[in-house]
């Protein structure tokens, strides 16, 4: 078979060039100042307001669209059965290898999709608060496996989305903390009915197995993955590990403080070494794999910013 006769790769996607995902921003107006943007991203990454005027406002204007077309659905079916029930938060998923950006990408969305008029409460939430408690790990053997699919308390998770996507008057999630490196014993973070819920986790987009068939990607109207090539993710874990040991590693509360006296070579070594057996072995086995399953994929280059944007066809 020639090359001109070779049947062309199928693909579930639509592919977009910064260039020309931009234009799809139409004449979306740009909320924020770079004073705001700046509280919203994370150690070691660079979002410019031209990246958020040329990817994240076309984004949010697509998923005001689909949030729209959601609701109107929703209210089709209240006619069709002839009841009337709480509304259902519109709910998206947002998944990604360790220090790939998912926090920055999550709380840019939370704050540009908050300033729709129609949709201003939009809640965030990150499923490191359903992670089993240090004791429970160390218990369970599973502390070098801490951000793998059997980590988290899924029966919790699912059970939170369950209530969620009911309409519940409030639902309650653990809150966990990066210093203290567990959750945060009694502590809640309370949702009443929001309009939107971001839910950026690892594992997020992974499906239900045979021991529990449902799973946290089921609740999702939009999924959205934040890809990266695996040498350029590995440079920014080590730049932020490098920042946390120049500053948090050196608060005597944080679990990390024995590192605080590495030298520079001994500190990148270790977080080499992390990111190849923790992160890296977790990231090629259950994150990476989930890749496909997103309605939509940002490609990040080595600068951090994205260049690329795929969307799923309809």
């Amino acid at each position: 078979m020639t090359a001109e006769t070779a049947p062309q790769e199928l693909s579930r996607f639509v592919e977009f060039s910064r260039a020309q995902w931009a234009r799809l921003r139409a004449s979306t107006p740009l909320p924020l100042s770079e004073a705001q943007l700046s509280g919203l991203v994370g150690l070691n990454e660079r979002v410019s307001l031209d990246e958020v005027a040329d990817v994240y406002l076309p984004l949010s204007r697509l998923l005001n669209l689909y949030v729209g077309a959601t609701r109107t659905l929703h209210d089709a079916t209240e006619t069709f059965l002839g009841s009337t029930g709480p509304r259902a938060p519109f709910v998206i998923g947002l998944a990604g290898s360790v220090a790939v950006g998912k926090s920055t990408t999550s709380r840019i969305l939370q704050a540009l999709l908050a300033r729709w008029p129609s949709h201003p409460q939009v809640d965030l939430i990150t499923t490191d608060g359903f992670l089993w408690s240090r004791s429970d790990l160390d218990a369970r053997g599973l502390t070098d496996r801490k951000g793998f699919p059997e980590s988290y308390d899924v029966r919790r998770l699912v059970q939170f989305m369950a209530d969620l996507k009911a309409g519940a008057a409030e639902v309650c999630a653990p809150v966990y903390s990066h210093l203290a490196y567990d959750l945060v014993e009694g502590e809640t973070h309370s949702i009443r009915r929001p309009d939107i819920v971001i839910v950026e986790g690892l594992n997020v987009l992974q499906t239900g197995t045979g021991r529990a068939p449902m799973f946290v990607s089921d609740f999702f109207d939009f999924s959205i993955y934040v890809d990266a090539h695996e040498a350029d993710i590995e440079q920014w874990y080590v730049e932020r590990f490098l920042t946390l040991h120049d500053t948090v590693f050196r608060d005597p509360s944080s679990y990390f403080h024995r590192y605080a006296t590495l030298s520079r070579d001994e500190a990148i070594d270790v977080a080499r070494r992390v990111w190849q057996t923790i992160n890296l072995v977790n990231l090629r086995e259950n994150v990476l794999p989930t890749r496909e399953r997103a309605h939509l994929i940002l490609e990040k280059g080595r600068d951090h910013a994205v260049r690329r944007v795929k969307l799923r066809k309809l």
